[in-house]
C-alpha cells in the first residue's frame, strides 16, 4: 500500500509542476502565490481522500465495562420551570 501511495503522490506532484510551468508565463506572481497555496490544499485532500479509502479500518474495539453506572446527586434532577 505504502508503494501505491508514493507512486500516487509522485503523480501528483509532477502534474502540479508541469500545469504550474505552463501557468508561470500567463499568471502574475501574485497570483501564482494563491494557486500553489490552493494546488497544496487540493493535493492534501486528495491524499486524505485516498488514505481513507484505501486504509483499512481501525480494528480497535471499545470495552464496555461491567456495573460502571453514573452516580446521582441531586444536581442532575431535572429543573422545574414556571
Amino acid at each position: 500500500m505504502s508503494g501505491d501511495r508514493e507512486r500516487v503522490i509522485e503523480l501528483v506532484n509532477e502534474l502540479g509542476s508541469r500545469f504550474g510551468h505552463v501557468l508561470s508565463d500567463m499568471v502574475p506572481p501574485s497570483a501564482q502565490v494563491h494557486l500553489l497555496n490552493a494546488q497544496r490544499e487540493l493535493i492534501t485532500a486528495l491524499m486524505l481522500i485516498y488514505e481513507n479509502r484505501v486504509a483499512p479500518a481501525p480494528t480497535r474495539s471499545r470495552v464496555k465495562r461491567a456495573g460502571a453506572k453514573r452516580r446521582t446527586t441531586k444536581r442532575d434532577r431535572k429543573i422545574p420551570i414556571d
